[in-house]
């Protein structure tokens, strides 16, 4: 037909209608009687735009204050956006590999999307208003965005999230509660002097442990690794559907993590010191990939690739900025 609509008639409509209706003991008439008293859709309502503007609540009366809260809120929509895709990935029991493909390169775009609008906070920032008011927002910190663990957990399973230096410890009979213990980002806000956890980290772990590793359990054998594996191994082997994980693997695990790295560096360099991050993470070691080898896919990568995780970007845009920096 050539994309043409064709257009129903009433008497047909009506006829699915009721069919529709009557599968739930409906009466059709009713609901057709309540559309003469409904108001139409509003776009403004429907998106619920009045109540979505009133969010953005600065603690400081610097302006770009509001760029910074509004960039976080977006990042945790698309955050949001990609569970919704990974939820699908769990939930479809006869998963196909072309569906499961379309719900990764949605991730991805996602993530690209993300990725691509970074420069709005780590390069448009004035950097002295941030450095003034990132001091109000103590103890908080991107570190503590639950989406992004949920996204991780979803991703693989929970002993890749393990940190580096501990995964040797642990195997396939260990219990969530003791991979969770150690998973990687804890480290990042470990005070390294004393050991102890910083406050950023116990507010988050009394907020959220319990929801983690619930959603642990419930992706630990439908994570995307998981559901990847129960494909055929002809689809297993399907380029397109490989390169599609490894780019998820390299947005979540190198080019996100980095883009954070970028912009403390732009941020958190001043008189050729290092600053502290809020909430006391340990940015300079906990951002960059080659220190935790957070890695979600790993068999679909050669031994090189592996061990040259993330090196290329952090040689790019990372040595390159220091350097500059204690230049100048």
């Amino acid at each position: 037909m050539h994309g043409k609509v064709i257009e129903k008639s009433i008497p047909e409509l009506i006829e699915e209608l009721t069919a529709h209706y009557n599968e739930d003991g409906q009466q059709v008439v009713t609901h057709l009687e309540g559309l003469l008293y409904s108001n139409y859709v509003k776009y403004w309502d429907y998106i619920r735009l009045e109540s979505l503007l009133t969010l953005q609540n600065p603690r400081t009366a610097y302006p770009d204050e509001m760029v910074f809260i509004v960039y976080h809120q977006i990042t945790e929509l698309y955050f949001k956006l990609v569970m919704h895709e990974l939820n699908q990935v769990k939930t479809t029991d006869t998963i196909t590999a072309a569906i499961f493909l379309k719900r990764i390169e949605r991730c991805n775009w996602y993530f690209g999307q993300l990725i691509n609008s970074f420069e709005i906070i780590s390069v448009g920032l004035d950097q002295d208003q941030f450095l003034k008011f990132r001091v109000a927002l103590n103890p908080a910190s991107g570190f503590q965005s639950v989406q992004y663990r949920m996204v991780e957990i979803a991703c693989t399973d929970l002993i890749n999230l393990v940190h580096n230096d501990m995964r040797d410890k642990y195997d396939d009979y260990s219990t969530i509660e003791e991979l969770f213990e150690e998973l990687y980002w804890k480290k990042g806000a470990t005070d390294t002097k004393t050991g102890q956890k910083t406050l950023t980290l116990r507010q988050f772990e009394e907020e959220y442990s319990n929801k983690l590793v619930q959603l642990a359990y419930e992706y630990k054998s439908r994570n995307v690794w998981s559901v990847y594996k129960r494909l055929s191994l002809e689809d297993q082997a399907n380029e397109t559907v490989k390169q599609a994980l490894k780019t998820l693997d390299q947005h979540i695990n190198i080019d996100w993590p980095l883009m954070h790295y970028k912009y403390a560096l732009v941020h958190l360099i001043k008189n050729k010191t290092f600053l502290e991050a809020t909430g006391g993470t340990n940015w300079k070691e906990y951002l960059p990939p080659r220190f935790q080898k957070v890695i979600f896919f790993s068999a679909l990568y050669t031994k090189e690739e592996l061990e040259n995780w993330g090196k290329k970007w952090v040689e790019k845009e990372v040595i390159s900025k220091i350097q500059a920096a204690k230049q100048g």
